[in-house]
Protein backbone atom coordinates (compact mmCIF):
# COMPACT_ATOMS: atom_id res chain seq x y z
CA UNK A 1 0.00 0.00 0.00
CA UNK A 2 1.25 3.47 -0.87
CA UNK A 3 1.52 6.14 1.82
CA UNK A 4 -1.74 6.85 3.61
CA UNK A 5 -3.45 10.15 2.76
CA UNK A 6 -2.98 12.94 5.28
CA UNK A 7 -5.74 13.11 7.87
CA UNK A 8 -8.22 15.94 7.41
CA UNK A 9 -9.98 17.65 10.34
CA UNK A 10 -13.25 16.50 8.76
CA UNK A 11 -12.45 12.97 9.95
CA UNK A 12 -12.97 14.08 13.56
CA UNK A 13 -16.33 15.65 12.68
CA UNK A 14 -17.58 12.36 11.30
CA UNK A 15 -16.05 10.40 14.17
CA UNK A 16 -18.17 12.53 16.51
CA UNK A 17 -21.27 11.78 14.44
CA UNK A 18 -20.59 8.05 14.57
CA UNK A 19 -20.26 8.15 18.36
CA UNK A 20 -24.05 7.98 18.12
CA UNK A 21 -26.24 6.97 15.19
CA UNK A 22 -26.24 9.70 12.54
CA UNK A 23 -29.52 10.38 10.79
CA UNK A 24 -28.21 9.13 7.44
CA UNK A 25 -27.38 5.68 8.88
CA UNK A 26 -30.66 3.82 8.29
CA UNK A 27 -29.35 0.30 8.94
CA UNK A 28 -29.63 -0.83 5.32
CA UNK A 29 -28.53 0.37 1.88
CA UNK A 30 -30.46 3.10 0.12
CA UNK A 31 -33.10 1.63 -2.20
CA UNK A 32 -31.70 2.93 -5.53
CA UNK A 33 -28.53 0.88 -4.98
CA UNK A 34 -30.54 -2.27 -4.23
CA UNK A 35 -32.47 -1.77 -7.46
CA UNK A 36 -29.21 -1.23 -9.33
CA UNK A 37 -27.92 -4.61 -8.15
CA UNK A 38 -31.21 -6.29 -9.04
CA UNK A 39 -30.96 -5.04 -12.63
CA UNK A 40 -27.48 -6.55 -13.05
CA UNK A 41 -25.86 -3.14 -13.57
CA UNK A 42 -23.19 -3.56 -10.90
CA UNK A 43 -19.96 -5.34 -11.84
CA UNK A 44 -17.13 -6.30 -9.51
CA UNK A 45 -14.77 -5.32 -8.11
CA UNK A 46 -16.78 -2.59 -6.41
CA UNK A 47 -15.59 0.47 -4.49
CA UNK A 48 -18.03 1.94 -1.95
CA UNK A 49 -17.07 5.59 -1.42
CA UNK A 50 -17.83 7.09 1.99
CA UNK A 51 -19.16 3.73 3.14
CA UNK A 52 -20.08 4.88 6.66
CA UNK A 53 -20.87 1.89 8.84
CA UNK A 54 -20.86 -0.39 5.83
CA UNK A 55 -24.46 -1.31 5.09
CA UNK A 56 -24.09 -1.00 1.30
CA UNK A 57 -20.76 -2.84 1.25
CA UNK A 58 -22.13 -5.61 3.43
CA UNK A 59 -25.21 -5.96 1.21
CA UNK A 60 -23.00 -6.24 -1.86
CA UNK A 61 -20.66 -8.75 -0.23
CA UNK A 62 -23.61 -10.88 0.82
CA UNK A 63 -24.70 -10.90 -2.83
CA UNK A 64 -21.28 -12.29 -3.74
CA UNK A 65 -19.54 -9.11 -4.91
CA UNK A 66 -15.87 -8.36 -4.30
CA UNK A 67 -16.18 -4.99 -2.56
CA UNK A 68 -13.97 -2.50 -0.73
CA UNK A 69 -15.59 0.14 1.49
CA UNK A 70 -13.63 3.28 2.30
CA UNK A 71 -14.42 6.14 4.65
CA UNK A 72 -12.52 9.07 6.12
CA UNK A 73 -13.84 8.24 9.60
CA UNK A 74 -11.93 5.63 11.63
CA UNK A 75 -14.98 5.25 13.88
CA UNK A 76 -17.19 4.36 10.92
CA UNK A 77 -14.69 1.81 9.63
CA UNK A 78 -14.40 0.20 13.07
CA UNK A 79 -18.18 -0.22 13.12
CA UNK A 80 -18.16 -1.60 9.56
CA UNK A 81 -15.60 -4.24 10.47
CA UNK A 82 -17.50 -5.17 13.62
CA UNK A 83 -20.70 -5.63 11.60
CA UNK A 84 -18.87 -7.78 9.06
CA UNK A 85 -17.42 -9.96 11.81
CA UNK A 86 -20.70 -10.44 13.67
CA UNK A 87 -22.68 -11.09 10.49
CA UNK A 88 -19.92 -13.36 9.16
CA UNK A 89 -19.70 -11.46 5.88
CA UNK A 90 -16.43 -11.27 3.97
CA UNK A 91 -16.13 -7.56 3.17
CA UNK A 92 -13.04 -5.35 3.24
CA UNK A 93 -12.96 -1.87 4.78
CA UNK A 94 -10.24 0.76 4.82
CA UNK A 95 -9.84 4.17 6.44
CA UNK A 96 -9.18 6.26 3.34
CA UNK A 97 -9.85 9.75 2.02
CA UNK A 98 -11.76 9.53 -1.26
CA UNK A 99 -9.92 12.62 -2.52
CA UNK A 100 -6.78 10.45 -2.76
CA UNK A 101 -7.99 7.71 -5.08
CA UNK A 102 -4.83 8.15 -7.12
CA UNK A 103 -2.90 6.56 -4.26
CA UNK A 104 -5.21 3.55 -4.35
CA UNK A 105 -4.42 3.27 -8.04
CA UNK A 106 -0.70 3.48 -7.26
CA UNK A 107 -1.20 0.52 -4.91
CA UNK A 108 -2.71 -1.52 -7.74
CA UNK A 109 -6.43 -1.09 -7.06
CA UNK A 110 -8.86 -0.86 -9.99
CA UNK A 111 -12.66 -1.12 -10.02
CA UNK A 112 -15.45 -1.78 -12.48
CA UNK A 113 -18.10 -0.08 -10.35
CA UNK A 114 -17.84 2.78 -7.86
CA UNK A 115 -20.89 3.54 -5.71
CA UNK A 116 -21.33 6.80 -3.83
CA UNK A 117 -24.14 7.09 -1.32
CA UNK A 118 -24.22 10.75 -0.30
CA UNK A 119 -20.53 11.64 -0.36
CA UNK A 120 -20.20 13.67 -3.57
CA UNK A 121 -23.08 15.93 -2.57
CA UNK A 122 -21.16 17.45 0.38
CA UNK A 123 -17.96 18.20 -1.57
CA UNK A 124 -16.91 21.66 -2.75
CA UNK A 125 -16.50 22.33 -6.47
CA UNK A 126 -12.73 21.91 -6.20
CA UNK A 127 -13.11 18.65 -4.27
CA UNK A 128 -15.55 17.35 -6.87
CA UNK A 129 -12.96 18.00 -9.58
CA UNK A 130 -10.37 16.09 -7.52
CA UNK A 131 -12.76 13.19 -7.12
CA UNK A 132 -13.40 13.07 -10.87
CA UNK A 133 -9.65 13.00 -11.51
CA UNK A 134 -9.19 10.25 -8.93
CA UNK A 135 -11.99 8.16 -10.38
CA UNK A 136 -10.23 8.39 -13.73
CA UNK A 137 -7.29 6.65 -12.05
CA UNK A 138 -9.14 3.72 -10.46
CA UNK A 139 -12.07 3.03 -12.79
CA UNK A 140 -11.37 0.78 -15.74
CA UNK A 141 -12.58 1.54 -19.26
CA UNK A 142 -16.24 0.54 -19.38
CA UNK A 143 -16.52 0.93 -15.61
CA UNK A 144 -19.21 2.93 -13.87
CA UNK A 145 -19.70 5.53 -11.17
CA UNK A 146 -23.15 5.88 -9.60
CA UNK A 147 -23.97 8.62 -7.12
CA UNK A 148 -26.98 9.27 -4.91
CA UNK A 149 -27.21 12.72 -3.37
CA UNK A 150 -29.63 15.27 -2.01
CA UNK A 151 -31.21 17.35 -4.76
CA UNK A 152 -29.73 20.83 -5.08
CA UNK A 153 -32.47 23.30 -4.24
CA UNK A 154 -30.54 26.58 -4.47
CA UNK A 155 -28.26 27.38 -7.41
CA UNK A 156 -26.32 29.76 -5.14
CA UNK A 157 -25.38 26.88 -2.86
CA UNK A 158 -22.77 24.25 -3.67
CA UNK A 159 -24.59 21.63 -1.62
CA UNK A 160 -26.50 18.85 -3.34
CA UNK A 161 -26.52 17.58 -6.90
CA UNK A 162 -28.43 17.69 -10.15
CA UNK A 163 -27.97 15.29 -13.09
CA UNK A 164 -26.91 18.26 -15.20
CA UNK A 165 -24.17 19.37 -12.81
CA UNK A 166 -22.78 15.86 -12.31
CA UNK A 167 -22.95 15.01 -16.00
CA UNK A 168 -21.29 18.24 -17.11
CA UNK A 169 -18.43 17.87 -14.63
CA UNK A 170 -17.62 14.31 -15.70
CA UNK A 171 -18.28 14.71 -19.41
CA UNK A 172 -16.01 17.77 -19.59
CA UNK A 173 -13.04 15.40 -19.16
CA UNK A 174 -13.91 13.61 -22.40
CA UNK A 175 -13.63 10.31 -20.52
CA UNK A 176 -17.16 9.81 -19.19
CA UNK A 177 -20.72 9.63 -20.52
CA UNK A 178 -23.96 9.86 -18.56
CA UNK A 179 -26.08 6.70 -18.65
CA UNK A 180 -28.96 7.74 -16.41
CA UNK A 181 -30.14 10.44 -14.04
CA UNK A 182 -33.45 10.52 -12.24
CA UNK A 183 -35.22 11.99 -9.26
CA UNK A 184 -35.67 9.82 -6.19
CA UNK A 185 -35.34 10.19 -2.40
CA UNK A 186 -32.51 9.89 0.09
CA UNK A 187 -33.85 8.23 3.22
CA UNK A 188 -32.88 9.27 6.70
CA UNK A 189 -33.82 7.71 10.02
CA UNK A 190 -36.94 9.82 10.54
CA UNK A 191 -37.44 11.56 7.21
CA UNK A 192 -36.43 11.60 3.57
CA UNK A 193 -35.11 14.23 1.18
CA UNK A 194 -35.61 14.75 -2.56
CA UNK A 195 -32.53 13.35 -4.26
CA UNK A 196 -31.05 12.44 -7.62
CA UNK A 197 -29.45 9.19 -8.70
CA UNK A 198 -26.92 9.53 -11.51
CA UNK A 199 -24.90 6.89 -13.32
CA UNK A 200 -21.89 7.48 -15.57
CA UNK A 201 -19.76 5.17 -17.67
CA UNK A 202 -16.01 5.48 -18.29
CA UNK A 203 -15.20 5.37 -21.99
Amino acid sequence: MSALPPERPLAHVYDAAYAGVPNWDIGRPQRPFVHLVETGYVREPVLDLGCGTGELSLFLARQGFDVLGIDISPAAIRQSREKARWRRIDAAFLVWDALYLDRLADAGFAFRTVLDSAMYHVLTAEERDRLVDGLGEVVRSGGRYCVLGDARTDDRSGYGITPGEVGARFESTGEWETEFGYRTVFERRHSSNPAYFVGLRRR
